[in-house]
């Protein structure tokens, strides 16, 4: 399949709620297959770009569906970048600390490991404060098919 540089961005902006990520992961998958991403990194893109919309609508947002998420994507020519907007409380990346998994495993903990698997997943996650928003930019190189 040859790739069509001359894609549009596409967007998506849902409220904040826990419903709307079957729809965000609909979308980034859709988008994904439009762009001619493989299979495989468009399950692993998937993935990532859920577990920060997760944790936007619940952390930041607290589900208050009267605030919104905004997800852009773009096709570029050496991968595929993704915007995320939101009107929640910051997350302050400088504070985080990768998970011990042994530690998690040893106390049974569940959750606590979704930045650490985006991280491994993404080429490049950054957090950013624009006026009232909060920006996540990530960005995956992507070895597209011809």
């Amino acid at each position: 399949m040859k790739r069509n540089l001359l894609l549009m961005d596409k967007n998506i902006k849902v409220s904040c709620s826990t419903k709307n990520l079957k729809e965000i992961r609909d979308f980034v998958s859709d988008t994904l297959v439009e762009y001619s991403v493989p299979e495989m990194e468009i399950n692993m893109m998937v993935l990532a770009i859920d577990e920060v919309c997760a944790n936007l609508i619940i952390h930041s947002n607290h589900c208050n569906e009267n605030q919104h998420i905004e997800l852009k994507i773009k096709d570029e020519s050496q991968g595929v970048s993704f915007e995320i907007s939101d009107e929640g409380e910051p997350f302050d990346q400088s504070t985080y600390r990768e998970p011990d998994i042994h530690n998690l495993i040893k106390e049974k903990k569940k959750g606590g490991i979704g930045l650490m698997l985006v991280k491994k997943i993404m080429d490049s996650i950054e957090f950013t404060k624009e006026n009232d928003h909060t920006i996540c930019r990530l960005f995956k190189r992507v070895n597209y098919a011809n």
